[in-house]
């Protein structure tokens, strides 16, 4: 049994020393630190200017509209690469089960064209 413990002993040794790090870590900055912001710092930044509206504005339709545009374009180049690469070891079961795929995709880009998520004035 002693000798099962002593087998654990680098885990407890390890586990120990990323503790009193991580303890270090977190107490010397607030103790070496200075914390004297001034209300300039605790201002919101927005991209240099000061803020203006309200931050719970809603947003247009067609954000979220391209939001699901590039989900769309990005599942496709994810599984077309490795796709692509095994097609001549996978078969046309492989081969068809992609179509379907670039099938369904290709409804969700109509389906976006179609709600004008494309045009921006």
């Amino acid at each position: 049994m002693d000798t099962l413990l002593l087998e654990y002993l680098p885990i407890l040794i390890f586990i120990g020393l990323a503790m009193v790090l991580g303890g270090a870590l977190l107490v010397i900055p607030l103790v070496i630190a200075p914390s004297k912001p001034d209300p300039e710092k605790l201002s919101a930044y927005e991209c240099g200017f000061p803020a203006f509206g309200d931050a719970r504005m809603k947003f247009d339709v067609r954000f979220y509209l391209v939001s699901i545009l590039f989900i769309i374009f990005d599942l496709e180049v994810a599984f077309l690469f490795p796709w692509a690469i095994t097609l001549g070891k996978t078969g046309l079961f492989a081969f068809w089960s992609m179509m379907a795929f670039l099938g369904v995709l290709t409804v969700g880009f109509i389906y976006e064209w179609k709600k004008g998520a494309l045009e921006w004035e």
